[in-house]
């Protein structure tokens, strides 16, 4: 039963985190791993993340650190700071291409791939899994105001999973200092 259960995690870690805030709660990363394990062989976990150059100060550079030491495959890059059209200050952190690439060459590995993110721009991605034979489940929230999943995202996956139902599960103890997000 487990070979046909073989799971790939996939987390944009941007998206997971600003719908979790959203909901009111944190990401314990530790039962996070624990709640998708008990849905199938996990064979692997990545967390997807663009790091800001403020050496290694940031919260975000402590939770990628512990993510390393603690089950998950983790993939960064350096966000790049532009200037719009408008004249205005941006960053972009956008990890959609390393993670849809990634998630790709694991199709061949897995039989269900759970995405953390609720970006549309997984659509095609979604779409492509399938057509390998991969089941698609979508973790994120469609009970925040606005929704922080893309509704064409939504009916791509086989399965939409509220991340709010999950936050029993997956959140952090207020005091906790586990697998902080």
């Amino acid at each position: 039963m487990a070979e046909r259960n073989r799971l790939g995690v996939f987390i944009d870690g941007v998206n997971l985190y600003a719908t979790a805030k959203a909901l009111g709660f944190e990401i314990d990363f530790r039962r996070l791993l624990i709640e998708c394990q008990g849905r199938g062989r996990l064979i692997r976990a990545f967390y997807y993340t663009a790091l800001i150059d403020d050496d290694g100060l940031s919260p975000v550079h402590s939770l990628v650190d512990w993510l390393d030491y603690n089950g998950f495959a983790v993939v960064t890059k350096p966000s790049k700071e532009f200037v719009d059209a408008a004249g205005r200050r941006k960053i972009k952190r956008s990890m959609t291409v390393e993670l849809a690439v990634d998630a790709l060459q694991m199709a061949a590995y897995v039989k269900n791939i759970m995405l953390f993110s609720g970006d549309g721009d997984f659509c095609s991605l979604a779409a492509a899994l399938q057509r390998k034979g991969v089941r698609v489940s979508v973790v994120s929230s469609n009970l925040t105001q606005p929704s922080m999943v893309a509704d064409d995202l939504r009916r791509q996956a086989d399965e939409f999973i509220e991340l709010a139902h999950l936050a029993e599960k997956i959140g952090r103890d207020v005091g906790g200092a586990t697998g902080r997000s």
